[in-house]
């Protein structure tokens, strides 16, 4: 679980009321992200751009990384032919 601090959480009313301020501490860097707060409960969190970025690439290098693993995984195992599963089966190309 992410920690935030004090100054780091900002209520949907303040958010909406200074949103420009707001918007300029995350991009002049003086906070990391900003955690929106509905009924005292967190429900977003805003992060500059290029952090978000950063994030997606890094999400998707993981992602990419455990299929190949996968695709590794699988390269010595035998395969079939999709007729031979569809007889396996017992379903003809017809019922598809």
């Amino acid at each position: 679980m992410v920690a935030y601090r004090r100054d780091e959480i900002i209520s949907v009313s303040d958010l909406a009321r200074n949103l420009s301020s707001t918007l300029a501490s995350l991009l002049n860097y003086s906070k990391e992200k900003l955690a929106i707060s509905k009924n005292n409960k967190l429900e977003a969190v805003i992060i500059p751009i290029e952090e978000y970025e950063r994030m997606k690439e890094a999400y998707e290098y993981v992602e990419n990384m455990e299929i190949a693993k996968i695709i590794e995984e699988r390269k010595d195992s035998k395969t079939i032919s999709f007729e031979e599963l569809l007889e396996r089966r017992g379903i003809t190309e017809d019922e598809l």
